[in-house]
């Protein structure tokens, strides 16, 4: 057990000012607060929150953040109160108390009914909210699932399997952001061996197996690089420190799936770090190993000229170096390394002294946390922001450069959509286009580490539903999904009142939004517009809405008050002559879709079928596949275009064409059509013969009469022997 004194002389080691007598007393009060409390190893309770701190002053922390660590669990787990805590040691003490035993405290209603998904989601949800209020809520709630994952074996396998798959997927990923390598690498070694012991047991003999047959290869290698390095005729890098190792179980296992490689097909399981005093003394001693060894291609990282997000710097080059071994050679200054080391921590603003020279800090390293403040913002269930968090925590990075030369880091696979949100979340709702070192390219377009990147924006553009197919960024995919959700709502209301106002009509009464106030409850809904949006979504019937605001309805209705709905004369509205439902002013793909089955597009005879959770989609009256509803006659709806709405986005015309099998046919047809205006979005050859070609072409078009002017042109040029718009393909 770690004495009261060990642990004040290690934090005043460090911060000769730091407060002992609050030290001492934090201590003392734990070990009274817990008591005779236990753990499942049967040692004291209070051990845990002495061995957190400990840890803690491993990273040199100041004395604020010791005392939460001895008190995290006091307020959760005793009969102390923060109203105590705050009395004895001050509002930043409980404060940061109180971040932490928040973290603990699963607040979802019905727990017992909560999904362990469900349960983690919003431990998450809260975690990120208290970090952002104080980052050291995140270090003393890191030290202590260290701590608890360090005596796991006490507990039952279910409970070991679920924390310490919580912990690989959650907390060694935001130790990496946060830049403490070591507690990263530790969590993820611990996580490992419960998960898979039978892999992690067969890489760390192999590893053992190894190192007996090289007994001494690590010790030979860091003395050759030393030799290497410092004796250099040219530049030598005489106080250069050289340490080595070997890689851990979990690196080897997750770089053999990654791969897809056997354990024997690795090579550079070893890594070594050289240490020097400045900036210059680390590309002088790259250059050097570099002169000397061969250096494997592709394998050179400098994160000193564009650091990691988290502040992390090093130079990465791997080589065939000493004995022929293929080594992984890491290459930093003293600052460097102590950020490397120590993280976020490294850069406490509440510190004595300055962050140290040469380490960057424009603030980049909370980047991150911003963005997933953002994506809670925009998140609607907790699974959802985990989802998306995931996202931007797990994926290997990718550097580029907004035109002004900021650096943003970005997942692999990252496209201009993503770059944009990750300026800012106006730029990326309104992005139209981008170009790449100066080139127009698609916004699918997946970024490569060093590109510059110009996001083309309109004021009065909005998010594209297509977006979310290929963006990878967390921040992106909730923006564009709250988008669609948003939209996709105001439609459905939107459509969910015509259907309903029709069903009104041709029953010869007036509608009005308040008949609903007492049929919500019927239909399980918590507003009239949630029920309207449920028809619009087809999730519920016009109809039956109809029948429940007037079960007899056939029979006389007498207002009550001016705002009941009254019958109204059947001069006013007669069955058999109602206005067809306007559908152009809906946005498509949102309430509204156009059947992939017949095309339609502005001028065809129209029809509408109500589709259950998408609204409405829209069919040529001569659809061959409204054959299949014709058993459901209630979902069908009069529909027409809305001559007064805005011209539409161009929409598909399908043309089936035979078309002369001979040189030059293909770049005429496409001459023809693009001189008349539309655009092919797809071509598909469906078969051919020594003479013809018989294809299908998508075409982007504004109506009939557009497409009627394509087909005519095409009917008129030698190579194309017939025209016709394709049904039912």
């Amino acid at each position: 057990m770690i004495r009261q004194y060990e642990l004040v002389e290690r934090v005043r080691g460090y911060d000769p000012n730091a407060d002992e007598d609050a030290l001492n007393r934090a201590y003392v009060f734990t070990m009274k607060a817990h008591g005779s409390q236990t753990r499942a190893s049967g040692d004291p309770y209070y051990m845990h929150p002495i061995w957190v701190a400990w840890l803690l002053t491993g990273l040199k922390l100041d004395a604020a953040s010791i005392i939460t660590a001895l008190l995290h669990d006091t307020v959760e787990d005793t009969l102390t109160t923060l109203e105590e805590i705050q009395r004895l040691f001050g509002p930043e003490v409980a404060r940061l108390v109180d971040g932490v035993t928040k973290l603990s405290r699963i607040e979802l209603a019905n727990i017992g009914e909560q999904s362990d998904q469900a349960k983690q989601a919003e431990n998450f949800r809260k975690l990120v909210l208290a970090m952002s209020e104080d980052i050291r809520v995140l270090l003393v709630k890191l030290a202590d699932r260290l701590h608890n994952m360090e005596t796991l074996q006490y507990l039952k396998p279910e409970k070991r399997r679920r924390i310490a798959r919580e912990t690989l997927e959650i907390y060694a990923p935001l130790a990496e952001r946060i830049g403490i390598q070591r507690w990263k690498d530790e969590l993820e070694e611990l996580s490992f061996r419960e998960l898979n012991p039978d892999a992690y047991e067969s890489i760390k003999k192999r590893l053992d197996d190894l190192e007996a047959q090289g007994a001494g290869r690590v010790d030979r290698i860091i003395e050759e690089l030393k030799r290497t390095v410092s004796q250099n005729n040219e530049m030598p890098v005489p106080d250069a420190e050289i340490y080595g190792r070997r890689k851990s179980p979990y690196s080897i296992w997750r770089k053999m799936q990654k791969k897809d490689v056997a354990f024997e097909q690795l090579s550079d399981v070893m890594a070594f770090r050289i240490v020097v005093k400045t900036v210059a003394e680390c590309y002088q001693a790259l250059g050097i190993i570099h002169a000397k060894y061969p250096v494997v291609p592709g394998r050179f990282k400098d994160y000193i000229s564009t650091a990691k997000p988290n502040g992390y710097q090093s130079i990465h080059t791997t080589v065939i170096g000493p004995e022929r071994q293929r080594i992984e050679v890491q290459i930093r200054t003293r600052e460097m390394h102590e950020v490397a080391e120590l993280g976020v921590a490294a850069h406490w603003s509440y510190k004595q002294g300055q962050p140290p020279s040469g380490v960057k800090t424009e603030g980049r390293q909370y980047r991150w946390l911003r963005e997933l403040l953002d994506i809670l913002e925009h998140a609607t269930r907790p699974e959802e922001f985990l989802e998306h968090t995931k996202l931007e925590l797990f994926q290997d990075q990718v550097f580029c450069f907004t035109p002004k030369g900021d650096l943003i880091a970005l997942p692999r696979g990252a496209t201009p959509v993503d770059f944009a949100y990750a300026v800012h979340s106006q730029v990326g709702d309104t992005c139209v286009g981008s170009k790449v070192n100066g080139r127009m390219v698609p916004l699918r377009s997946q970024l490569q580490n060093g590109d510059q990147v110009e996001v083309l924006t309109s004021k009065n553009s909005t998010p594209s539903p297509d977006w979310e197919s290929f963006v990878v960024t967390g921040k992106a995919r909730a923006r564009i999904r709250r988008f669609i959700r948003t939209q996709q709502r105001t439609e459905h209301v939107k459509l969910g009142r015509g259907l309903l106002e029709r069903v009104f009509k041709q029953e010869g009464y007036d509608y009005s939004d308040k008949a609903l106030d007492g049929v919500i409850k019927i239909f399980q809904q918590p507003s009239g517009e949630d029920l309207l949006a449920a028809i619009g979504a087809g999730q519920t019937g016009a109809r039956d809405v109809f029948n429940a605001i007037f079960p007899g309805h056939r029979a006389p209705v007498v207002p009550l008050t001016e705002d009941k709905v009254v019958p109204i004369s059947k001069a006013k509205g007669r069955k058999g002559n109602l206005t067809p439902l306007a559908i152009r002013g809906l946005i498509p793909g949102m309430a509204v879709h156009y059947a992939r089955c017949c095309h339609p597009i502005p001028g065809d005879r129209i029809v509408g079928i109500v589709t259950t959770g998408k609204g409405v989609t829209i069919h040529t009256i001569d659809c061959e596949t409204l054959e299949s509803f014709q058993d459901t006659p209630e979902r069908w709806i009069d529909v027409s275009w809305d001559p007064d709405a805005d011209a539409p986005d161009d929409m598909v015309g399908r043309l089936s064409l035979m078309v002369s099998n001979e040189a030059g046919a293909l770049g005429t047809l496409s001459t023809v059509i693009g001189k008349n205006g539309g655009n092919i979005t797809n071509l598909k050859i469906t078969n051919r013969t020594p003479d013809f070609f018989e294809m299908l072409i998508d075409i982007d078009v504004k109506d009939v009469k557009h497409l009627t002017n394509i087909m005519a042109a095409l009917r008129a040029t030698p190579v194309i022997n017939s025209v016709e718009r394709a049904r039912g393909r």
